[in-house]
């Protein structure tokens, strides 16, 4: 017997589907299903995952693509037998999911009547207006209709069943049988229950009558199906899926032309804009070796069919540059010669040599990657700018698929169990999810929960199995999918969430599977702080300076001195605790190291143990061997370790003799292997092939170690080598213009590593003065001015928590040529009372009050305001006391989160109530593993994976910051202040390692009563 199921829905029918649809797949394969329909509620979202995995595992199922649709009590699913028919779908979902918010749909009759194309398997409810649609589906839909049987053997069963039949005769309609499927196998029933208690916002047992009777909606086995179905329903839906022949692979993406001038083919016109952005990239000619690679990467593009693709990008940068807004391009293709003469990236190629196959790779058929990078303040005028020049049919960005993580798993879960919510925060807040040696499941039963109860049993469980479940699409960052013609031929349309924006149903991962390209642009912090300094510099200095100015003046051997100092604070990229200890050991001395500096300090080197022999090659303690030639022109620029992607790739086309295809299933896996293991499959393949080709057995088990390492944080050498520019970029402007640099930064904010405060007390390291904030000469953005003949950094109103946008705007419009004399002129100009506290709290009025207290009794001072008293100067007669230096300083943080008073620290040991400690600039005169004891105020907390349970805390003391490094066991040992504290006194053991000093903790005592009400807030575990 054969059986196509064809109606099943996957969890991408959000909170109904309870299995996933690789799952369902399985399942199918091991019932010996000849196909299946993947038919998610009005959604095409599962089913690139579906088809991924029939493909790449080449099993002998058929998918069928189809969609549930519901319209009043009318309930039909959709199935595609052709492309045009899969348009058509697309069309319907488009269409319903548009006309309602983020979440819904909404389908009309109309959507119905005009289908052409679609199979439609009509599932009958069994109420009285089941007569009014078969009816209506034979007479307008007759040829393509079938009446969908499903047997859920409840209560209704029977009665249902020749309910069918009737309706079945009455309208001549054939009948198919059909699953009803939600899960792969009975035992997800309890989570089904509890997707649906989620779904309604309520405890399990509060929705009883819309939970499913039993476990008959989980996928039947064929010997069950024949007890079930007749003989004939059955040889029905095989004969449905025989006439489906439509596959995803079949779907052809096509360019918008509109880019290319009359008369011109798409390439000519890309030669001739690469023609003229030679001229204006290589002043002094260009170099043979230059000309032959863009020659080559031409005819590449030309041969891939790929010209469209470049000018569109192209048309895109080239708004962002007609309207003063900074971008960099990253990415394989984005590092090509063509990308640097295009404009598209600064990335100077005579600094730099990417491997040519990583441009667009010929033989594992890959479309070209381009990731644009905007400044993040202004990229949503880009995006306006691609649904303006392309319309809503053409342009949507791609979807990113929100899934169940610990936090909202234990929210949900939690509340369909019935759990209190205070007890569930609970859990949340005192979970060390760093705790690799301790799983949070045994931590929450430490905190309280009953394992040997059914409750406490059901909670653990359901947890862990929706954890990774999707939960909503929402917009991805920036990746947009622009057509031809109509977009939703090719794949359905929503409603983001946000106005003004639509999401395709597909994320990044499906559209990179079925080879369809997305332009992305996405928005990076850095660059708004770099074209604010840039602005900054040519408004003061009148140089005018771009990125790709710097990058063609070449290494400045200065600036990366301070480089190698680890002097990053603010600095692109380079900035983190990791990489600052890093810096003075590989101490970069070019642009090439720098590119090196920026991927090694990530996980997949660290896991795959290539920093250290990298270090000791570099520094002349080990000996650089190749085992072969071929091995030595993939890894020679970096001295024989596999730092990027890029050379992991190669190394197994190179050494193990894999295919282009076999190279990039193995990337694939690579990027995913830790959720799904498939990494491991291609052990036998690589260990085999080098073996046979005469590499040394231990050779090709550290490469493999090494592929492992790298996991799904292998970073490409194409995106490292953007980063880079960057990164000098950023640290040029620190070393040349600190004032207008960080001006920049500040006025920039949120965005990088460091808070305002941090970022603040690196400037006064840097002898920059910082003036405060002052309602007679600040503005509301920080600006840059001089000072007793140096420059300085004036605060501005955008630092006052509270304080609106356009008061802000009144003040500095309204304020006088002499300015604002007393509180009254404030109020006057029409400043409400709660704006004036706001900047007394800032201590912004000390231009004529005192302190805080007194510019708080002239707000309060009602005298002043009556008509008798108008615009004379009183005398305050109010003898108030002033706040002392704690409470300025409480206040400070409170009211703007800074402080440009004395240091907590300082203020405190001033006050005596600090024991002895030693501060940051004392570590270094200390010796190695001597006892220390420090203190700081906490301002990060970073636990990464790669540091098998160690976190590592930067604590700030009024000279700089320090690096702790806490073990498990001693987090684990003295949870409260290692997760709590704000103010942290450590005694520990200095570590040295040349100029890297780290304290290893030993004792964590959280001060923090020492600071009653301080703010200030770390970044913890990024």
């Amino acid at each position: 017997m054969q059986y196509a199921e064809l109606f099943c829905q996957s969890n991408f029918s959000f909170l109904q589907g309870a299995s996933r649809p690789e799952e369902l797949v399985r399942q199918a394969q091991f019932f010996g299903y000849s196909a299946l329909a993947i038919t998610d509620e009005c959604s095409l979202a599962g089913v690139v995952r579906a088809h991924s995995l029939i493909k790449n595992e080449q099993l002998g199922i058929k998918l069928i693509i189809g969609s549930l649709l519901r319209f009043e009590d009318l309930e039909v699913v959709l199935i595609c037998p052709d492309k045009a028919a899969y348009s058509e779908l697309c069309r319907v979902i488009s269409n319903a999911r548009r006309r309602s918010s983020k979440g819904s749909y909404t389908l009309e009759k109309w959507d119905l009547m005009s289908l052409r194309h679609c199979f439609i398997i009509w599932l009958p409810t069994g109420n009285k207006a089941d007569d009014n649609w078969g009816e209506w589906l034979s007479r307008y839909h007759y040829a393509r209709t079938w009446v969908g049987i499903q047997r859920r053997l409840d209560n209704q069963d029977k009665r249902y069943v020749a309910r069918c039949e009737v309706l079945s005769k009455q309208w001549h309609l054939p009948i198919c049988a059909v699953g009803g499927v939600l899960m792969h196998t009975p035992t997800r029933l309890r989570l089904q229950h509890t997707l649906t208690a989620i779904s309604h916002n309520q405890a399990v047992d509060q929705v009883k009558s819309h939970l499913l009777a039993n476990s008959e909606r989980a996928m039947r086995s064929k010997v069950k199906l024949e007890k079930l179905f007749q003989p004939s329903w059955l040889e029905e839906s095989q004969r449905i899926a025989k006439r489906c022949s439509f596959d995803l692979d079949k779907l052809r993406y096509q360019y918008p032309s509109e880019l290319v001038p009359a008369g011109q083919t798409a390439m000519q016109h890309l030669r001739t804009l690469v023609e003229q952005g030679k001229r204006l990239r290589f002043l002094d000619g260009i170099p043979k070796d230059i000309e032959e690679t863009i020659e080559k990467e031409l005819n590449l593009i030309e041969e891939l069919d790929y010209p469209y693709f470049f000018l569109t990008i192209y048309d895109i940068v080239m708004f962002a540059k007609s309207r003063g807004i900074l971008y960099q391009g990253r990415g394989s293709a984005a590092n090509s010669v063509v990308c640097y003469c295009l404009e598209i990236t600064a990335v100077d190629p005579r600094q730099v040599a990417v491997l040519f196959e990583r441009f667009i790779s010929k033989e594992r058929n890959e479309p070209p990657d381009i990731d644009v990078d905007f400044e993040h303040q202004r990229r949503e005028e880009v995006i306006q700018y691609i649904y303006q020049k392309y319309g809503r049919k053409r342009a949507a960005l791609a979807a990113t698929v929100i899934t169940y993580r610990f936090k909202s798993a234990v929210r949900d879960i939690g509340k369909a169990l019935g759990i209190a919510q205070s007890q569930l925060e609970y859990f949340i807040k005192n979970v060390n999810r760093r705790d690799r040696s301790l799983n949070w499941q045994a931590q929450i039963i430490e905190l309280g929960l009953e394992p040997d109860s059914m409750k406490g049993q059901q909670f653990i469980e359901l947890v862990n199995e929706i954890m990774g479940f999707p939960r909503h699409l929402s917009q991805h960052v920036g990746g947009f999918v622009i057509s031809a013609g109509p977009l939703h031929d090719l794949v359905p349309v929503e409603n983001a969430a946000m106005a003004e924006r639509t999401v395709i149903q597909w994320d990044k991962d499906d559209l990179e599977s079925l080879k369809l390209l997305k332009v992305d642009v996405l928005a990076l912090g850095m660059l708004t702080a770099i074209r604010k300094a840039f602005d900054l510099v040519k408004q003061h200095t009148d140089r005018q300076l771009s990125i790709a100015d710097l990058t063609k003046m070449q290494d400045d051997p200065d600036v990366y001195k301070m480089i190698q100092k680890a002097d990053t604070v603010g600095v692109f990229q380079i900035e983190s605790r990791a990489q600052m200890s890093m810096l003075p050991r590989l101490k970069p001395a070019c642009y090439y190291d720098l590119v090196v500096q920026i991927a090694i300090v990530r996980p997949g080197p660290i896991q795959g143990d290539m920093v250290h022999p990298f270090l000791k090659r570099r520094n002349g303690e080990e000996a650089i061997e190749y085992p072969s030639d071929a091995v030595k022109a993939v890894l020679e620029r970096t001295l024989g370790v596999p730092i990027f992607q890029e050379q992991v790739i190669k190394l197994a086309m190179v050494a193990a003799g894999f295919s282009g295809g076999e190279a990039d299933q193995l990337r694939r896996a690579m990027a995913s292997w830790k959720k799904t293991g498939e990494l491991m499959q291609f052990k036998d393949k690589l260990l085999k092939g080098m073996t046979e080709r005469g590499y040394d057995s231990v050779f090709a088990e550290r490469i493999f170690e090494q592929i492992c390492g790298f996991g799904e944080y292998g970073f490409p050498e194409s995106h490292s080598a953007s980063f880079a520019v960057l990164a000098y970029a950023s640290s040029w402007l620190k070393y040349y213009y600190p004032a207008m640099f960080f001006t920049a930064l500040l006025n920039s904010l949120p965005m990088g590593f460091y808070s305002a405060s941090q970022l603040l007390q690196d400037v006064k390291r840097h002898q920059v003065v910082v003036l405060p904030i002052c309602v007679n000469h600040s503005e509301y953005e920080h600006f840059v001015c001089r000072y007793q003949n140096k420059w300085a950094i004036r605060l501005g109103f955008r630092l006052i928590k509270g304080l609106n946008q356009n008061m802000a705007a009144q003040i500095v419009s309204q304020r006088p040529s002499q300015g604002y004399q007393r509180v009254q002129c404030l109020s006057d100009n029409g400043i409400d009372k709660s704006t004036l506290e706001r900047l007394a709290s800032a201590n912004a009025l000390q231009s004529f009050s005192a302190d805080r207290y007194s510019a708080r009794w002239q707000i309060m001072d009602s005298e002043a305001k009556l008509p008798l008293f108008k615009g004379e100067q009183l005398v305050q007669t109010q003898h108030t006391q002033s706040p002392d230096v704690f409470a300025d300083l409480i206040e400070d943080y409170t009211a703007t989160g800074v402080t440009l008073n004395k240091h907590p620290i300082t203020l405190l040991d001033e006050a005596g109530l600090l024991e002895p400690f030693t501060r940051m600039n004392e570590l270094a005169s200390k010796t190695h593993k001597s006892l220390v004891t420090v203190v700081g105020v906490v301002t990060g907390r970073q636990a990464p994976g790669t540091a098998a349970g160690v976190t590592f805390f930067t604590l700030e003391d009024d000279t700089g910051n320090i690096n702790v490094v806490v073990w498990a066991g001693t987090a684990r040992a003295q949870k409260q202040a290692y997760l709590g504290a704000k103010l942290l006194r450590v005694k520990g053991i200095v570590e040295k390692e040349g100029e890297v000093i780290h304290v290893i903790a030993g004792r964590l005592i959280d001060e923090s009563e020492l600071l009653q009400g301080f703010n200030n807030k770390s970044r913890n575990f990024h």
